[in-house]
């Protein structure tokens, strides 16, 4: 509970702000996949500046639906190519803080991104470390209260793989 309490913390100074001047929108995607095992796994990577963990987000693209921003920015950050859900399995938000020094606080909408491939070329190759982890040690291992939320909810939504392999 004192990381969660720490997190909020950080938001409450930002309250007022978010009220003047509304939030910003982000779109995101929880890559998952089956481990050899069978077993679920989620992908997180690192963010470019304070190296914490988290999963490939974005701002909007216009002319682009939010579900394939969210498998443009898998690719991006993480060289995961998949299809996203079109509808998010939730939402989380962050403080961030932008080049001109202003936070902000984006309202990330998470979408499930089953994963189809992966490319060791991608554009943000060597800014990021990325790790595939089980829903319970990616949440234990992210900073956002509503995020940790999402990634155990990510056993819920995906079927085990049974033992033909089948999903």
């Amino acid at each position: 509970m004192k990381n969660n309490e720490r997190y909020l913390a950080r938001l409450a100074p930002l309250a007022a702000t978010m009220m003047k001047n509304g939030v910003v929108e982000q779109i995101g995607a929880i890559c998952h996949r089956f481990g050899e095992n069978g077993s679920v796994q989620v992908l997180l990577i690192t963010t470019r500046d304070s190296h914490r963990w988290t999963i490939p987000k974005g701002w909007p693209i216009k002319k682009l639906k939010p579900h394939r921003v969210a498998e443009r920015e898998a690719w991006e950050e993480a060289g995961i190519l998949g299809k996203a859900k079109k509808r998010p399995l939730g939402y989380y938000t962050y403080v961030k803080t932008l080049e001109n020094g202003r936070k902000v606080v984006p309202v990330v909408a998470a979408h499930l991104l089953k994963v189809g491939g992966t490319h060791s070329k991608f554009p943000e190759r060597g800014e990021r470390q990325l790790e595939w982890l089980s829903p319970i040690e990616a949440a234990s291992r992210v900073q956002e209260p509503e995020l940790k939320g999402l990634l155990t909810t990510v056993l819920k939504k995906i079927p085990l793989k049974t033992a033909a392999g089948e999903t």
